[in-house]
């Protein structure tokens, strides 16, 4: 028997010069270990109607250059079937904006970042929590992240364990409930998609008081910020697997 697919939300496309490399979807999909035919991807951002989540393993969220600010149709809509997921019990991952559209549809507060823009490879560092964290449990207390951002999740839905964090924000990941993450980095971005979102951003670094050329000469790889999403398709394939076993 096939394992049920993985539904990935399209939020946004690349900046034009990563296209060549495909989109969103395509990036997650290799970072997790997926093939083509093992996941639906839904353009949310183009209007595609969101389908029952429930005949999924679990749920992707991609990053975006919109602003979950902005309140825009398409993004209001995805926020309310998120909701509905999450509490419906299907796992959930969230990168970038899908991390602050999840904290959004879950009463968390999304703003500009009052820090400034983060961007680069970062170093995380693990909350308490996250040692009991199905996903980030096992990982060292510090380790990088690939980053690019303006705005940021101020304050996490109530409830939610705030997993990890860097020293521009304060809520980098968060699990809510047993089975919804959102992580404010990259982990599907390899050292040549940030290299160019370091340089598509170059004019934003510099008016935040960066330095894009320093900051592109220090990506270097984030293997265990990798390592999550395929840790995210195993406990997503763990649990619809045991929720098969309750109904049998």
């Amino acid at each position: 028997m096939n394992p049920a697919p993985f539904l990935i939300l399209e939020t946004g496309r690349p900046v034009q010069s990563l296209r060549r490399y495909g989109r969103f979807p395509h990036w997650i999909r290799v970072a997790a270990g997926l093939e083509e035919a093992q996941t639906v991807v839904v353009d949310v951002e183009h209007g595609d109607a969101l389908p029952d989540a429930t005949g999924f393993a679990g749920v992707l969220v991609t990053g975006s250059a919109a602003f979950v600010t902005d309140r825009a149709d398409w993004s209001e809509r995805s926020a309310a079937w998120l909701r509905e997921t999450v509490h419906a019990g299907v796992p959930v991952f969230g990168i970038c904006y899908g991390h602050q559209l999840l904290a959004h549809a879950l009463g968390g507060e999304v703003a500009y970042n009052p820090a400034g823009r983060e961007s680069g490879t970062i170093e995380l560092s693990l909350d308490p929590a996250a040692a009991e964290d199905p996903l980030f449990g096992g990982l060292p207390d510090h380790f990088p992240a690939h980053a690019t951002h303006l705005q940021t999740v101020l304050r996490a839905p109530d409830g939610a364990a705030v997993l990890a964090r860097s020293s521009l924000d304060a809520c980098h990941a968060f699990r809510w409930g047993r089975q919804a993450w959102g992580v404010q980095f990259h982990p599907e971005f390899a050292t040549h998609h940030m290299r160019g979102y370091v340089r598509a951003r170059a004019d934003c670094i510099g008016r935040h008081g960066g330095c894009a050329r320093s900051v592109e000469r220090a990506v270097s790889a984030a293997p265990l910020a990798r390592q999550l999403l395929r840790r995210f398709v195993r406990q997503a394939r763990l649990a619809s697997g045991a929720d098969a076993a309750k109904q049998g």
